[in-house]
């Protein structure tokens, strides 16, 4: 429960990140515009209540969310479940391990950014950056260079002299496919046990003479028991919360 209090602020200040002006006061009125400056302050709520409502897409593609679903999800397929966790089982357990690995981000974004920020002691511009600092690193460990090298070739940028010097708007879809290629990484290793275990059923039944029995049905209780033998949900956590160290 820490840790999801902690991440209301971290959508606040994501929505502050897509708005290069400065935030406009909300009143709920309606009435002809008077001048240029209301039209623009009316484009700003439209344009902050839009980002507002992709906070959680947004939030997903700067975490560890998207390696973590992937991963479950080729768990369920390698050993042959088809609802089995179900989908809500397999998010909320991605979701929480995503507030576990980012914790320390979330906890650098509320001492350092949030907490001056309602003190008053810099504005909400200088909160915004010191913010972004913590994510970007983290962003930073994750990926790959070919792919940042990749959205720098296609927005036609020259390399910045320092990683910390990459825009988010590179930054963010470069670490996205990293973190997609990873995932695939994670997704292969697993499935080759298992791969292992339904060439063994499928041989020995075939050497039996059952070519009408589906192999999956004979193999399906037995992937299940080595991978509660091998503690696997134990195996899987651990290394993909040690991934992001």
């Amino acid at each position: 429960m820490k840790n999801i209090k902690k991440i209301i602020p971290f959508i606040l200040l994501l929505v502050g990140f897509a708005s290069a002006q400065v935030m406009p006061s909300l009143n709920i009125s309606m009435g002809e515009a008077q001048s240029p400056q209301e039209v623009a302050t009316a484009l700003q709520v439209v344009f902050l209540v839009s980002i507002l409502a992709l906070a959680p897409s947004i939030l997903v593609m700067m975490t560890s969310f998207v390696r973590i679903i992937i991963v479950f999800s080729f768990i369920r397929r390698a050993i042959g479940l088809q609802t089995t966790p179900p989908d809500q089982v397999l998010v909320g357990l991605a979701l929480f391990l995503t507030f576990y690995i980012m914790s320390p981000v979330f906890t650098q974004i509320n001492d350092n950014a949030l907490q001056p920020y309602l003190a008053e002691q810099i504005t909400w511009q200088e909160g915004l950056e010191v913010a972004g600092d913590p994510i970007k690193r983290f962003m930073l460990r994750q990926v790959y260079e070919n792919d940042v090298a990749l959205f720098l070739r296609v927005a036609g940028r020259p390399a910045p002299a320092t990683a910390m010097d990459i825009g988010f708007d590179v930054l963010i879809p470069a670490f996205m496919i990293s973190e997609l290629k990873t995932a695939f990484i994670f997704g292969f290793i697993i499935y080759l046990p298992f791969l292992v275990v339904d060439m063994v059923v499928a041989s020995v039944l075939l050497s039996m003479g059952m070519m009408m029995l589906p192999p999956t049905v004979i193999s399906l209780p037995f992937k299940v028991i080595l991978f509660v033998l091998i503690d696997g949900w134990n195996l899987i956590v651990r290394q993909l919360v040690g991934s992001f160290l």
